[in-house]
């Protein structure tokens, strides 16, 4: 595959970003990737990955008074230039500003976890949270039908049950 801006080279680097949902990808030479500033990027440093999407955020920091984990010391300036968080209370004292970035990482903010395929079906979790099922059985209460009101009820007893 030849380089996308000049035409001329093998290329050798491969970006693909994704911005409001529209997925983008350049293929450029070493050279094209260098002047466009692609020539510092580590392929496997996971931390420095994470370091620079916290990186926006260092410039606003520094104008803000520094707030400090009680347990461990680390500032948000310091989670964002290692990626990584100093102690489990720092999720806690940095929630505001780590929010935003999880959700760009991982997409959500809620974890649902995995359950492999060959667990017992009383191990797998139920599609059905029991918020969904109480919003399905107001639903089915303001339209008067009232034995699939009855099923749903049930169906949220067994969970809530299951869960103490």
């Amino acid at each position: 595959m030849l380089c996308e801006k000049c035409g001329k080279n093998s290329a050798t680097t491969h970006i693909r970003s994704v911005i409001n949902g529209k997925v983008t990808e350049k293929h450029l030479c070493g050279y094209c990737a260098a002047n466009e500033g692609y020539s510092d990027i580590k392929g496997n440093n996971l931390s420095q990955m994470l370091s620079s999407m916290f990186g926006d955020t260092l410039s606003a920091a520094s104008n803000i008074q520094l707030t400090r984990c009680s347990c461990c010391g680390s500032t948000f300036s310091d989670i964002a230039e290692s990626g990584k968080c100093g102690c489990p209370e720092c999720y806690t004292t940095f929630y505001d500003q780590l929010l935003p970035y999880f959700k760009r990482v991982h997409g959500s903010t809620k974890h649902i976890g995995k359950v492999p395929n060959r667990a017992p079906n009383t191990v797998k979790q139920s599609k059905d949270t029991v918020e969904e099922l109480r919003s399905l059985l107001s639903h089915l209460v303001r339209e008067e039908k009232y034995e699939q009101a009855a099923v749903v009820r049930d169906k949220i007893k067994k969970l809530e049950g299951d869960a103490q």
